[in-house]
């Protein structure tokens, strides 16, 4: 199950990807045309805070849409946003977390020794874009711009003080993000906040797959293109800590809500660790693809 925002006409809508990622089954109007019910709201993150009530009616429609006389929408003919458009609170964003990024990483940031737990940051909410955006340069105060792909995890349940051995029961699904960063600024301001936060930061998308439809998150291909040219190719499977020990982390002293996102690390290949470094330029396209995702496209402006 494929989640999507889109906006259409001004106005934005929650949408089911069928199964050519092409067409867009609206749910809150399919769900009127099919069932005669209104049970699913209109917004993602709603639809994350009653998953246990609305899930069950998705799976329906997903059944009966298939030759019925309703209409789907083409995801050409509307603005796919992010999934989240803007979250309720800053992501929560994992440093360091792919053994071969922290080796690329000492380079730059004399971090060159295995994390003993988690390295956890933020990012605000206004870095939040869609697909297809354009990432803002900053051309007067950016000089070393970068890219980093990430499995994002949604989280569904509230908790604090989540064990690992239940964590998944706290998710609701994965996305794509793209941890872009201003590397000039990482280093000046020595916390990470501002060269992780600038407006259009962190590209989101295309879709929340429902946690129903990855059976394994942590075994996905992970890639990064720019300008076609393959930077990051990995899997999941090299991520130091899992995600149950992120979310066990997080959770011991920070209240996990739905529709929080965590960003789980990304593999070598960023720009910052080629020799001689590889930095954004305007015109540039990011490709981010994970499988069982999707591809996550955006141009820097």
């Amino acid at each position: 199950m494929k989640l999507v925002t889109y906006q259409e006409n001004g106005l934005d809508h929650v949408g089911l990807l069928t199964q050519n990622d092409r067409e867009i089954i609206p749910v809150a109007e399919a769900e009127r045309c099919l069932l005669g019910t209104t049970v699913i709201p209109d917004t993602m993150l709603d639809i994350i805070k009653e998953e246990a009530q609305v899930l069950p009616v998705l799976q329906v429609l997903q059944q009966k849409f298939a030759g019925s006389s309703c209409e789907t929408v083409s995801v050409d003919r509307v603005k796919l946003l992010a999934p989240i458009p803007r979250p309720n609170k800053n992501i929560f964003c994992v440093g360091l977390n792919y053994h071969d990024h922290i080796k690329e990483s000492g380079k730059v940031f004399d971090k060159s020794k295995l994390p003993k737990v988690p390295v956890i940051f933020s990012k605000v909410p206004t870095t939040v874009t869609g697909p297809d955006s354009y990432v803002k340069r900053f051309h007067d105060l950016v000089s070393q711009l970068d890219y980093e792909v990430e499995l994002a995890v949604i989280i569904g349940k509230q908790g604090m003080g989540i064990k690992a051995e239940v964590a998944y029961e706290h998710v609701f699904g994965y996305t794509i993000l793209n941890d872009v960063s201003a590397r000039n600024l990482q280093s000046q301001h020595v916390q990470w906040l501002m060269g992780k936060s600038c407006d259009t930061f962190a590209p989101m998308g295309p879709c929340i797959v429902h946690k129903s439809a990855i059976s394994r998150p942590e075994e996905l291909d992970i890639q990064c293109k720019i300008n076609g040219e393959i930077r990051q190719n990995s899997n999941t499977r090299q991520m130091i800590f899992d995600i149950p020990t992120i979310i066990e982390t997080i959770s011991s002293v920070i209240t996990l809500e739905p529709g929080d996102i965590i960003a789980t690390g990304t593999p070598a290949g960023v720009g910052m660790g080629f020799n001689p470094p590889k930095y954004l330029k305007s015109g540039d396209v990011m490709e981010l693809e994970i499988s069982e995702i999707g591809v996550l496209r955006n141009t820097i402006e």
